[in-house]
């Protein structure tokens, strides 16, 4: 199959089943700020925030490692799976030895036990998610999307509305989910098969924690770069305040469902077409970067109309801050699209290097804007952070497959979105007209290029094979 429709057909089945578990987060919202308050939500916000923390270190990183090295052929995937199992069920008997500790931490104190539970589920059923996403079987994990979704939704209406246990309720709900998911895909993916702990390649499992380690401060700074400011409102504004932010996350988070679903099938296209990869990687980046930047405005456009569907009246103010996350969640993206660069050349301490710039970045605007800004002071930090990461990165990729990033296209999108947020943001008068016309300049500026990749791309014909000379 050409590389271009498969593509395509991988990001249509994960579409399928994932959109389910990626819209999650918007139909259970109403759920959630009914039934918790601005300071509970806030709380349970923090919790699922610092188990995300821990998941780094209990793993040390190895499931980016699972799905580099299970899409590689030469790897024995036995040697690729028990590694990811091993290295978790160590690292979570070293968290152990830390549970008094952490009961200390007043965030943590009284749901120490969920937050354990969080973590040891999360990271198996990333292990087993990944891996079999990296076994091609795509439908499995598809499909593995819907279940989850299915059992959230149950989970969160049992333990929120039926038993009223609020905040506990909330984390259980999630820990419940991936247990079903862990259990279901080991058996359905037949995951017994790829486990040998005994005779495992040395040389495999050593080349797999090199290029995970540096992953595990990797993944902290990114933590620290999306996650830090919510501390630091909590602190200086108060647990409302970040119930709040933390609610009008969620509407950015559309950005992320059109992003993630297509980074899926990305990833394996990029580690496995290695044919004129500069021209497939500019060709898709450009697409891709066409439909975020289309995305972004779109919501930027919508928000105060979403969080009012979305949200109980309790949280609708939260609609302030979605602008200026709308645009660090487009950048996120962009970036990540770059990562899988340093994935495809297994260069993980340069992913390193650069998300640590942005966290260091992200905590020192943090500081100083929020006191400044208040709470969209944080918001902005987190833009201005992507960004950087966003220019250190397409500098940095290019030493390994040159991209054309079309700069002057990119250049314009990215001030139509300030602009069309700084609209928002202030409601000069007429400013319902002005929002409309941003959307249609940022959908002119894209949408023909768009609509030509994909015509070609579809209209694609594959080349005949040359017939052996009689």
């Amino acid at each position: 199959m050409d590389k271009y429709k498969k593509l395509i057909s991988n990001t249509v089945i994960f579409a399928i089943g994932t959109f389910s578990s990626k819209v999650l987060v918007f139909l259970l919202m109403p759920l959630y700020t009914t039934v918790l308050s601005n300071e509970e939500y806030g709380v349970t916000d923090l919790l699922v925030q610092t188990g995300n923390l821990l998941l780094p270190l209990v793993s040390l990183g190895i499931v980016n490692a699972v799905v580099r090295f299970g899409l590689d052929k030469s790897v024995r995937k036995t040697d690729v799976f028990s590694t990811g199992l091993l290295t978790i069920f160590c690292g979570f008997g070293a968290l152990l030895a830390f549970w008094p500790l952490l009961n200390q931490v007043d965030v943590i104190s009284g749901h120490t036990g969920l937050i354990y539970a969080f973590v040891l589920m999360s990271s198996l059923r990333s292990l087993c998610s990944q891996f079999t996403r990296a076994r091609g079987l795509v439908r499995l994990y598809a499909f593995d999307g819907i279940l989850s979704t299915a059992t959230t939704i149950l989970f969160n209406v049992l333990f929120l509305v039926a038993f009223g246990w609020g905040i506990s309720g909330y984390v259980l709900a999630m820990v419940c989910s991936d247990f079903i998911s862990v259990v279901f895909l080991f058996f359905m993916g037949r995951l017994s098969r790829y486990i040998r702990i005994g005779g495992m390649e040395g040389s495999t499992v050593r080349a797999m924690l090199k290029y995970a380690v540096p992953m595990i401060p990797n993944t902290m700074f990114w933590w620290i770069t999306n996650v830090s400011d919510r501390y630091i409102v909590t602190a200086l504004c108060g647990e409302g305040a970040n119930g709040l932010y933390a609610v009008a996350y969620k509407i950015p988070s559309i950005v992320v469902l059109i992003s993630g679903i297509f980074m899926d099938a990305w990833q394996l296209s990029a580690v496995t077409e290695e044919k004129a990869r500069a021209r497939f990687f500019t060709k898709v980046f450009r697409s891709y970067s066409a439909l975020i930047m289309m995305a972004a405005s779109g919501i930027i456009l919508v928000c105060k109309l979403m969080t009012k569907l979305l949200v109980s009246d309790e949280f609708y103010d939260s609609w302030q801050y979605i602008p200026l996350l709308v645009l660090a969640t487009a950048f996120s993206c962009l970036v990540n699209f770059l990562g899988s660069v340093y994935m495809v050349k297994k260069k993980s301490m340069l992913s390193l290097v650069t998300t640590a710039a942005g966290a260091g970045l992200n905590i020192g605007l943090n500081f100083l804007l929020i006191p400044m800004m208040g709470v969209n002071g944080a918001a902005l930090a987190t833009f201005a952070s992507y960004l950087f990461v966003f220019l250190l990165r397409a500098v940095s990729a290019r030493w390994f497959i040159f991209i054309d990033y079309g700069t002057g296209k990119l250049f314009a999108n990215t001030l139509l979105l300030v602009a069309q947020s700084a609209c928002m943001l202030l409601q000069p008068p007429y400013w319902a007209l002005l929002q409309a016309a941003f959307v249609l300049l940022i959908f002119a500026v894209n949408s023909r290029e768009l609509l030509e990749n994909a015509q070609k791309i579809l209209h694609r014909q594959p080349k005949p094979s040359k017939k052996a000379p009689k």
